[in-house]
């Protein structure tokens, strides 16, 4: 087969089918040779190496980069979000120690789609990073239940549009060609020295082909009809209870004093305790080269407990200015120590039952999907002592009066965080504390989707070039998400000392830069109190405005084209989705007699968009080559941004309201790439890109006058209204430069070294209020990779680092600076050595570096979060037959 009809063929199987079982002839034995050759490239689905992942990258016909199994188990990763940030242009969201939201080419994860054998996945996270709820969060999804995964930076027309920064398309493990049973998995154990706590790491995958004759010789099937059926099923568990140390400063800002005066900070101590849960089984039948079926489901997700015991300092707010910091009172509100108790599970589910059938040279494939996500969080009891030490007689600090007990502090800690000393109030004696509140609040969020899609591939010879064809295809996402929470209160509640719900001594942390006192019982006022917990009339009220009935479908079609004609190849076409959305929730106002009212509101949203495509690549040289594309995404707004909510609020003069007329943001996006593809899966390249948007969202805050009556009544004068609003143009424009490199020329034991980086530097630009202009969010302008390894004989060595430059976090307003994520850098090592081809003990240590997530208001040097977890150690044996 000629060369070009060869890379034709080997383009869908080798990315949209990476590791789903390849199409055979119906003898093996009398195969061609482009099948034979397939043979050759495509191992077993599920032991598909680095060689595999960088030909299906060279030979499609958009940028993609894709990303092993066998990858991701080299650095001791544990779910997908840390495993993909590896991958040029990808940054990482980290939470609770873990990696959790992903952004492609500086754009945030709810801009961007997740999608799991094809079907996308709806958010399991009600924390999606600005409030959209279309962030999947990745960190519930574990390693083990992958075969690969790939980022597409550029939209063909076949797939869906609602990819603004890209799409992560996550492919499960199925079956191998060869027709012989197989089985992999690991046994791991580990260690977090933070809390003293372990680790279990256990997964596995097997299967095989059966049914039919069963004639299977050492080589593999003879034909299909021998073994026509397949079953593959994957299992995966990640037991973990990390420990967190944090500190979460407020500034006062209140246009009077310095920049660095605190309103309070938190002491917070965390116990975590999460489950990561993955199961799947994928049964496939194909009677012969022509016709395939399969039936799939996969469920994964987590349960998680949180225990947070928090000391709270409040200051007076009226701080003297010494040469080393300030000195505050604390006789307002003083002391608070909380714990919080929480549980909450997260989960997705996917279904998919498809086929593929071809008639002479054309090709029809079909799916039916079922994709659910869920959050549901069972419980969450907060309970609060308060301690405010009585006023002494005021003193005169540098000129100026300060009530005792009081405070001396300044922002010289480790990541400017509070240094203090007190003076006059024994804070750490649990005698001082008195109950002064307990509560509980639940929540079910649940995003389904039913889906189907077929698409129709087939010759043409419309420009009479060597190799053409036209594709066309349609598809239908029907979604309905629905939020539902209760807060809870108790009444009655007694002036219960701290004495008799604690333990311990005093807790020391931070590395000692913090004392808590001692330890809040665990269960013990739930449990006390259980008769006494009830929904009062403003609890209700707020679980009224949680309410929300989300129904968002899309139907699409579209053409491709697609042709080679010797070195270029071209492929392109029009995309046309439809969207038809009803956004329902419930408004709060106040009705004449000052009464609350709860309303059911409800707004419908229809529109339809074009998303035209063209695509090239053109091979300079064998392993050289040029690419150069347009192509255009949609991100479609946010629930809570679209929301038909209106929270009404005469008292303060404010409204907060959702905006149900918000469009869509688009983006036509251009790229040009240089990749010159090295040895032994080396990869030397340069791409450039830039990404035009329109009608990008962002919070906004306006002034307005209202009617004092109906919703309105109490209103008078000027009204705050916090809202959203679409912004005209921005952009997110860039550069991404990939290296890696085996140096096997190298003589003996030299030749396992190798290397590898990959940068990508993002300049991106809106208006984040009127006449004032930023970079996007969560857009960090570098992000590096970097690793150096060795692999040779039975060892693979591999150290990893990753750094991420600041970012914005949140956009500030009323006078409150913009929140950022400050830089960061993580190294991280991992290695394994072969006992044999079956055996391997690994040894892994996440985190080498203990990096702290720190945020920051306005300046570096105003730190409002700063939180470590140490380091994490993995050991285990991986097992491969």
């Amino acid at each position: 087969m000629h060369a070009r009809q060869f890379r034709q063929a080997l383009i869908p199987a080798l990315i949209s089918q990476l590791f789903v079982m390849p199409a055979m002839a119906e003898d093996v034995s009398s195969t061609n040779s482009s099948d034979s050759a397939m043979q050759t490239i495509v191992i077993d689905a599920q032991r598909a190496n680095n060689s595999v992942a960088r030909m299906a990258q060279e030979q499609a016909p958009n940028l993609v980069n894709l990303m092993t199994a066998e990858e991701m188990r080299k650095l001791p990763d544990v779910n997908i979000a840390e495993a993909v940030r590896r991958v040029p242009g990808v940054s990482l969201e980290t939470d609770t120690g873990e990696g959790r939201f992903i952004n492609i080419r500086g754009l945030d994860s709810d801009l961007n789609s997740t999608t799991f054998g094809g079907l996308r996945l709806p958010p399991s996270n009600n924390a999606t990073p600005f409030g959209g709820g279309r962030a999947v969060a990745l960190d519930a999804i574990p390693t083990g239940l992958v075969g690969a995964i790939t980022v597409t930076k550029t939209n063909l027309p076949e797939q869906d549009a609602e990819a603004l920064g890209g799409t992560i398309e996550i492919t499960p493990k199925t079956a191998p060609r060869n027709g012989r049973p197989f089985l992999e998995g690991r046994v791991g154990s580990g260690y977090e020295p933070l809390r003293g706590t372990g680790i279990a790491d256990l997964s596995f995958t097997g299967g095989g082909r059966f049914g039919g004759a069963g004639a299977t010789t050492h080589s593999g099937l003879q034909a299909y009809s021998d073994n026509p059926f397949s079953i593959v099923a994957t299992g995966s568990y990640y037991e973990d209870r990390r420990g967190i140390e944090d500190v979460e400063p407020a500034f006062l800002d209140d246009g009077v004093h310095p920049p660095l005066v605190y309103a309070g900070w938190d002491q917070r101590w965390y116990q975590y305790h999460r489950t990561r849960h993955g199961v799947g089984l994928d049964l496939g039948y194909q009677p012969d080269a022509k016709d395939t079926y399969y039936l799939r489901g996969f469920d994964a997700g987590y349960t998680e407990t949180v225990q947070r015991q928090r000391l709270t300092v409040t200051p007076d707010g009226n701080p003297v200015q010494t040469a080393n910091g300030f000195v505050d009172g604390l006789s307002v509100n003083g002391f608070d120590k909380t714990l919080r108790q929480e549980k909450e599970k997260i989960d997705n589910k996917v279904f998919a039952l498809g086929g593929k059938n071809e008639f002479d040279h054309s090709a029809l494939d079909y799916r039916l999907g079922y994709t659910r996500g869920s959050y549901t969080k069972l419980y969450d009891y907060n309970s609060d002592f308060n301690f405010t030490p009585a006023a002494g007689t005021p003193t005169t600090v540098n000129g100026q009066t300060v009530t005792p007990p009081t405070i001396t502090y300044s922002n010289t800690g480790p990541g400017n965080v509070p240094v203090f000393t007190v003076n006059g109030a024994d804070y750490l004696n649990p005698a001082n504390y008195t109950l002064a509140k307990f509560q509980n609040s639940t929540t079910d969020i649940t995003d389904h989707e039913w889906s189907f899609v077929s698409n129709l591939k087939m010759p043409t010879n419309i420009g009479g070039f060597e190799d053409e064809s036209l594709k066309f295809g349609v598809s239908g996402r029907l979604r309905t998400r629905v939020v539902n929470g209760q807060p809870y209160s108790y009444t009655g509640l007694p002036a219960l000392p701290l004495t008799a719900a604690s333990h311990g001594g005093n807790i020391t942390f931070y590395d000692g830069l913090y004392q808590n006192g001692p330890q809040l019982n665990e269960g013990m006022l739930q449990n006390l109190y259980a008769g006494d917990q009830v929904i009062s009339s403003k609890d209700a009220i707020n679980a009224a405005l949680q309410y929300l009935k989300d129904k968002e479908d899309v139907y699409a079609a579209y053409g491709q084209y697609q042709m080679q004609a010797g070195k270029l190849g071209v492929i392109g076409g029009l995309r046309v989705e439809t969207t038809r959305a009803n956004y329902a929730a419930n408004s709060k106002g106040v009705d004449a007699n000052g009464n609350t009212t709860i309303q059911p509101t409800d707004r419908d949203r229809n529109y339809t968009n074009l998303f035209p495509s063209v695509q090239a690549r053109y091979e300079i040289e064998p392993s050289t080559l040029w690419r150069a594309s347009y192509s255009s995404t949609i991100a479609r707004p946010g629930f809570a941004q679209v929301s038909a909510s209106l929270n009404i609020d005469p008292g303060a003069n404010t409204v907060s309201a959702g905006n149900p007329n918000l469009k869509p943001i688009t983006a036509n996006s251009f790229d040009m790439a240089f990749e010159h593809y090295l040895p032994n899966s080396g990869i030397a390249s340069i791409g450039v890109f830039d990404k035009e948007i329109s009608n990008y969202i962002a919070a906004n805050l306006t002034n307005q006058t209202f009617p004092n009556n109906g919703l309105f009544a109490g209103f008078v004068g000027v009204a705050h209204v916090y809202s959203f609003t679409n912004i005209g143009k921005s952009y997110a424009r860039g550069l991404e430069l990939n290296y890696e490199q085996r140096f096997t020329t190298l003589p003996d034991f030299w030749s396992g070294f190798g290397v590898g980086a990959n940068y990508t530097y993002v300049s991106s630009r809106f208006e984040i209020r009127p006449g004032e202009f930023s970079t996007l969010p969560s857009t960090s302008r570098d992000t590096l990779n970097a690793n150096v390894f060795y692999e040779q004989g039975p060892w693979n060595v591999r150290l990893g680092a990753y750094y991420l430059s600041r970012n914005l976090w949140a956009i500030g307003g009323n006078g409150i600076p913009d929140v950022f994520s400050e830089a960061r850098t993580n190294v991280d090592f991992g290695s394994s050595y072969a006992l044999d081809k079956h055996l391997a003990i690994y040894f892994n240590v996440k985190n080498l570096t203990n990096t702290p997530l720190k945020f920051a208001e306005g300046t570096a040097d105003r730190t409002i979060q700063r939180e470590y977890y140490g380091a994490t150690y993995q050991v285990g044996l991986n097992l491969n037959y």
